[in-house]
This record gives structure tokens, sequence and C-alpha cells, in this order.
């Protein structure tokens, strides 16, 4: 059996941004891809409004948390992506890092999530297409 690609989504909080990536590359890639996000300073709790803007989506991440990232976390990931807030993550020979230029969702409502949601959604369609022709 093949080791599944695994991608990491970074942002200061893993509130917001973050959440979303990782709920939508689990739930379009169908769990054929391994998802893990942090933040460097993880808040409390995930942005309702972002909760709200991806229930529109019939995908609940009410339940998921905001995590700390770790060193392992990058160590253990093929992709590493940063959400436009220039975090500093550790560097590792091998890995793909790439940092998509995003809004920062906090403190918004929905109205004004949902066009950040619609773009990691392409975003992710994208980063599955060129997942997916690497395992060809």
């Amino acid at each position: 059996m093949t080791k599944k690609v695994s991608v990491l989504f970074v942002c200061v909080h893993n509130a917001g941004r973050s959440q979303m990536a990782a709920a939508y590359l689990s739930y379009l890639s169908h769990g054929t891809i391994e998802v893990r996000s942090a933040g460097s300073m993880p808040a409390d709790q995930i942005n309702p409004s972002v909760v709200a803007a991806m229930l529109e989506e019939d995908i609940d991440i009410s339940k998921d948390v905001p995590k700390i990232l770790t060193t392992e976390a990058v160590q253990d990931s093929d992709y590493v992506i940063t959400m436009g807030c220039g975090d500093a993550c550790p560097i590792f020979p091998g890995k793909k890092y790439l940092d998509w230029k995003l809004e920062d969702p906090a403190g918004q409502g929905i109205a004004s999530i949902r066009p950040i949601r619609d773009e990691i959604k392409q975003l992710i369609w994208g980063l599955i297409e060129e997942i997916r022709g690497q395992k060809k």
C-alpha cells in the first residue's frame, strides 16, 4: 500500500482559513489525502462565522479545534501551505512549500467570508489535481 500524500495548512490562529482549507481537502479528496492544520498562536475556537460559511457547503467543522503548529507536523507532511499570514514554519528538505495569499476572515461576518471560502475551494481543487498528477 502506498503512503497517502499529506498536506499541512498553517495560519496564525488556525481558526479560519486553514480550517476551511483542511475541511475542503478532506471532503473533496474523499479521504484519499492526509490532512492537518495548525497555527503558531492557536485561537480558543474556530471562528463561528467560518463554521456557518462551511455549513452552507454541507461541511461541519463545529467540533474541530485550533491546534498548535509543531515541528513534527511539518516533518510528517509532503505539502506545507501557509495562508498569507507569513507564519514561520520550520523548513525541511523534500517538502513542497506554498503560500496562499488569502484575506483573513477574523472579525468578519459570513457575507465577507463567503468569497474567501470560495477562493479556498478553488485552490483546493487545483491542489488535488496537482497531487493526483504527481501520483500517476
